[in-house]
């Protein structure tokens, strides 16, 4: 436990100095760190490459592992609510924030243009729930259709709890090796971790540059205070009272896990490596960890819904509309709402937004205001995206133990 501890250090260390650099590098030569973006694109692929065969494979021998259909209810049951609880917490945080300290004063949307809106599908009930459902589950793999590949895998290993104990066995023994050889492949693929941050921190502030963020300063602040308040207050409060633990000593064991989020803006690349650092230095099951991490790279959301939520309202003030308490009750209801079902289709936070504003009765060009910063943003949002995944498989694998 000790070597791993300082291997992951290390590691952690390096990645910080490659964002620092990145910085830097994408400052003062961007032409340069421009021409480089292929580097950090290769190590988000080589990451990406493991999802799809990981998260089958551990979903299944997850649940075979579980053993029962009632440990499987009462374990996703649990893991469904920890994540609605601490998405609705992040909502709920954002909008006090927005209204301890309003940011946004009223500008015409004259002249504003977004054109990706009208490319984007209205939002439905049935269109979200038709989109869990694979109708060619091959298809669903080679997309990478993670909500489609999950139902399937669910449905298939619980239809090999009924084969015969020889086969249970062969098949878990097949998927057990696959898991293993997938998370050997992530180790080797860490290890260029520092080298893949300082690519893709360099090319994002290369692209956007740092007017961009400053001339939206005070919507970018919001943002960051709210994700740092929940990331630092709100889930260690959670994690310390549910899963009587000292918080700030595990999320600091994990760390390396949002650091990698941070760089990637992915929770999906990110998987491989949060499967393998909750296991080896925050003690989680292994059990726990492949079915609550998968589920919670699809559907956990804190960090967007926060942001969503600051967003709707910045740009409330923007077209000049005071939404009531209950207006702002109702859209914190429908972030939470959306944050599970929209994670499943393309461009989620986006679809959400639009669907949002579109409900509240806002211009959605307003979005070509802040879309300036999105991908800076969206850095952040997803490194909170993966703390609250990291926070709820603890929880539940504290309260899991404890019940033995």
């Amino acid at each position: 436990m000790i070597d791993t501890f300082k291997k992951y250090s290390t590691t952690n260390t390096l990645v910080i100095l490659g964002i620092i650099f990145g910085v830097l590098f994408g400052s003062f030569l961007p032409e340069l760190a421009l021409k480089q973006q292929v580097i950090g694109q290769i190590f988000i692929s080589f990451l990406k490459m493991l999802v799809v065969p990981l998260v089958f494979s551990s979903i299944y021998i997850a649940i075979m592992g579980l053993g029962s259909l009632n440990d499987l209810k009462t374990i996703g049951l649990r893991t469904i609510g920890l994540y609605l609880l601490t998405t609705a917490l992040a909502v709920l945080l954002a909008i006090i924030a927005m209204n301890i300290a309003p940011i946004g004063e009223a500008v015409s949307s004259e002249g504003l243009e977004y054109a990706k809106a009208s490319a984007i599908a209205p939002f439905s009930l049935q269109a979200m729930i038709l989109s869990f459902i694979p109708t060619n589950i091959f298809a669903s793999l080679s997309d990478g259709a993670m909500m489609q590949i999950i139902v399937f895998a669910i449905l298939f290993a619980i239809a090999s709890m009924h084969l015969h104990v020889d086969r249970q066995a062969l098949m878990l023994e097949f998927f057990t090796g696959v898991t293993n050889a997938m998370l050997t492949m992530a180790e080797w693929i860490i290890k260029l971790t520092p080298i893949g941050v300082f690519s893709l921190i360099s090319y994002v502030i290369a692209d956007q540059g740092i007017d961009v963020v400053l001339g939206l300063w005070k919507y970018v602040l919001m943002v960051i205070t709210v994700l740092v308040i929940h990331a630092f207050v709100t889930l260690p409060t959670v994690l310390g009272l549910i899963g009587r633990i000292n918080p700030y000593k595990y999320i600091s064991d994990v760390r390396e896990a949002p650091i990698m989020a941070f760089s990637t803006a992915s929770s999906a690349a990110t998987l491989p490596v949060s499967m393998r650092i909750v296991e080896e230095a925050g003690g989680v099951s292994k059990k726990h960890a492949s079915f609550v991490l998968p589920l919670g790279a699809t559907v956990s959301m804190d960090g967007t819904a926060a942001y969503l939520t600051i967003a709707v309202l910045y740009i409330s003030h923007l077209a000049g509309v005071d939404l009531s308490f209950m207006d702002q009750v109702l859209l914190g209801i429908t972030v939470v709402a959306l944050s599970v079902g929209v994670a499943a289709l393309p461009s989620a936070s986006l679809v959400m937004m639009v669907v949002i504003l579109n409900q509240i009765g806002l211009p959605v060009e307003y979005i070509a205001l802040i879309v300036a910063v999105d991908r800076i943003l969206d850095m952040a949002r997803t490194s909170i995206n993966v703390t609250s995944d990291l926070v709820v498989v603890k929880m539940v694998d504290q309260i899991q133990k404890s019940k033995v």
